[in-house]
């Protein structure tokens, strides 16, 4: 339970204005066909964050030297100051909309969480943890609670939550875990 709600949060924290939730209010804007938007982004984040945190469980298997777990701890803290650095609104084609919202959304967000912040730490929980399953479970769980509050609230949520906090709160999880995992091992 523990790898399922620390990849929930901490994936939730790091997608607070992230270029991907900054999709979704673009997409939501673009699209009326809101459940099929969130559809998308469900199989997107499935596929993407599983091949993330098979990848995270992979490399920490292949990895038999006792500086693993420096390793993933050292990248939890490089990507907790990395999150301090807000994400710029990439401007996304229209020229797809005739696919429609599931799989415009699909393609889009799999696209832009490719070495994403998020995506580096679902691999990096995968490291952590080695359960494939609930890193991807929760990870999914953590962009779907970050992203579908911005498709159906959209600009006016947004405005109300103060970003740079919740960087830097996101910013002290992940460094917190990376302090913590250091400590331990």
């Amino acid at each position: 339970m523990d790898t399922f709600i620390t990849s929930t949060v901490t994936v939730a924290l790091a997608e607070i204005g992230d270029k991907t939730q900054l999709l979704s209010l673009l997409l939501a804007a673009r699209f009326a066909n809101k459940p099929a938007l969130i559809l998308g982004i469900l199989v997107a984040t499935i596929i993407n964050h599983g091949l993330s945190a098979w990848l995270g469980d992979y490399l920490s298997q292949s990895f038999t030297s006792s500086y693993l777990p420096w390793i993933v701890n050292g990248c939890f803290i490089v990507v907790g100051l990395w999150l301090l650095i807000p994400d710029k609104d990439e401007e996304v084609s229209n020229k797809y909309d005739q696919y429609g919202a599931f799989l415009v959304a699909l393609v889009l967000f799999f696209i832009a969480e490719i070495g994403d912040k998020t995506q580096i730490a679902t691999v990096l929980l995968g490291a952590q943890y080695q359960s494939v399953l609930w890193v991807t479970i929760g990870t999914t769980v953590g962009m779907l609670l970050a992203n579908v509050p911005v498709i159906y609230a959209g600009n006016a949520l947004l405005k109300r939550i103060p970003m740079a906090k919740v960087r830097m709160l996101a910013a002290i999880v992940f460094v917190a875990l990376g302090c913590y995992g250091l400590v331990t091992s």
